[in-house]
């Protein structure tokens, strides 16, 4: 029987937003195709945090409501170009990628951030009352000091919270997470949407907000290379970016965005469901 992965990149919380918007506009549109059903939802950043409400069995249509809603108080965050640029520079000129991260990482752990409780919180209040799902979810992150890729699994003694705490943690914005003796940032640092670990399933649908990337050892084409050829991937249309606005941490854009997401579903829904139902091609 032919496997399959649906791979969810980050993007903040735009990008939670807008692949909520296209999960619940695919399962709709046309044929009607529900990612849901995945063997594998890999997550990465706001990845993470959708794809532990998917693989959880969170109803599609609960969370699309969800991001309609008005936003509740939150805690305010901003990721500028200034940001990036610090970011960039930390990375800039270094061949071994793993210690480029650790740059990134050290600059995350001296930022001045919110209480690192204060933030465990809002990643437990979106998630709920959950623990790791029986499905198979990967979430991504990199330890702060060494730059190591790590990938969290139900398999692990570490909480779902943290994990994905751990996943979203933005360098420079929100606080690295703690989880046993070693301190955790955003998976993105690695890679945006860390495709390449759905080398192995049959079918592969990426949901990527965004796809740019520091070093070339990780752009998303390599990772695409590394997968097979039954392989979609959606990158948000003109009319999402516009709808994410200039800060994809920015609560007030989440609505147009999910919107977005969902009327870019209809465009989206019969490649995907070519693929998601296509049997698999084997040599």
């Amino acid at each position: 029987m032919a496997t399959r992965a649906l791979v969810l990149g980050g993007g903040g919380v735009t990008g939670v937003a807008w692949e909520i918007g296209m999960l619940t506009g695919l399962a709709g549109a046309g044929a009607g195709t529900d990612l849901t059903d995945a063997d594998v939802v890999i997550g990465t950043s706001a990845g993470s945090v959708v794809g532990a409400l998917v693989a959880g069995g969170v109803d599609a249509q609960a969370m699309y409501a969800s991001q309609l809603a008005p936003p509740a108080a939150e805690i305010p965050a901003r990721l500028g170009a200034g940001m990036i640029l610090r970011w960039a520079w930390a990375a800039v000129g270094r061949r071994d990628d793993q210690k480029a991260r650790a740059r990134i990482g050290a600059m995350a752990l001296a930022a001045p951030t919110l209480p690192e409780a204060d933030r465990r919180a809002v990643i437990a209040a979106r998630l709920g009352d959950q623990g790791w799902p029986d499905r198979r979810l990967l979430i991504t992150a990199v330890d702060a000091r060494t730059g190591e890729f790590v990938v969290f699994d139900r398999d692990q003694d570490v909480d779902l919270v943290d994990a994905v705490g751990a996943s979203c943690a933005v360098p420079g914005v929100w606080p690295p997470v703690t989880i046993g003796d070693r301190r955790f940032i955003d998976g993105g640092v690695r890679s945006p949407v860390n495709a390449d670990l759905a080398a192995g399933y049959d079918r592969v649908v990426i949901l990527a907000p965004v796809t740019a990337s520091f070093g070339p050892a990780n752009r998303l084409s390599r990772h695409l290379a590394a997968l097979g050829t039954d392989v979609v991937l959606i990158r948000p249309d003109k009319a999402a970016k516009r709808a994410f606005g200039r800060n994809v941490l920015d609560p007030a854009h989440r609505a147009a965005a999910a919107r977005a997401g969902h009327a870019q579903a209809e465009l989206e829904s019969a490649r995907v469901a070519e693929v998601w139902g296509r049997p698999a091609q084997r040599e």
